[in-house]
């Protein structure tokens, strides 16, 4: 069983990180948010859940061993597979999940695509008495918080990218935005129009 892998990341498509291990490359499908917050190049280390089926093998990844636990338990639920499980995760942090499920709500889980009102229903009952304690937040790495940061960084880029400027520029306009204002959550629309700001309108927008 393949418990934790540690490489560098080769390349993202999607939700599906390449990572090299050792010459190596391991698929791993991850949640959007931690694709969304892992650079090319960068060493990382994800949790995994190694699911054989009679016609494939796949790795799931996760930031934090509570991620992972989290996964087993909505693979536990009847009609929750691996997708689903991953889907809940990709929208909702496994604290979010321990909440929604504690109160009996429901909705939290309706909210996630492809998860109906009856399998929603069945998550916060089958999973009711489930946990020990409360699942702790990162103490390091990447928090929920910071792979918000960069799915709105992200958002900001694509805009720009959408309004004329090349990737490159329009990284480079939110990064100087960014460190302007380090301080506090970031907002989408006030980090675009910082961004706007910083570029100005004799900005070069070389082709993308």
């Amino acid at each position: 069983m393949i418990a934790s892998i540690r490489g560098t990341l080769l390349r993202r498509t999607g939700s599906d990180l390449i990572i090299d291990v050792s010459g190596i490359g391991y698929r791993v499908t991850v949640a959007d948010r931690m694709a969304l917050a892992v650079r090319e190049g960068e060493d990382i280390v994800v949790h995994t859940a190694y699911i054989p089926r009679e016609d494939s093998v796949s790795l799931y990844g996760f930031d934090t061993p509570e991620e992972l636990d989290m996964f087993d338990l909505l693979r536990s639920v009847t009609g929750v597979g691996p997708k689903s499980a991953m889907a809940v995760l990709s929208q909702l942090s496994a604290e979010e999940i321990y909440d929604a499920i504690s109160q009996e709500n429901d909705s939290a889980f309706r909210s996630v695509s492809g998860i109906g009102p009856k399998t929603a229903k069945l998550i916060v009952l089958s999973l009711q008495g489930s946990f020990e304690q409360k699942p702790s937040r990162p103490q390091s790495g990447r928090s929920s918080g910071s792979a918000t940061n960069d799915i709105v960084r992200h958002s900001v880029v694509q805009a720009l990218v959408g309004l004329g400027w090349s990737e490159r520029i329009a990284k480079d306009g939110v990064q100087r935005a960014l460190d302007a204002d380090s301080e506090g959550p970031v907002e989408a629309n006030s980090l675009l129009r910082q961004a706007l700001t910083i570029l100005g309108p004799h900005t070069n927008r070389e082709a993308r």
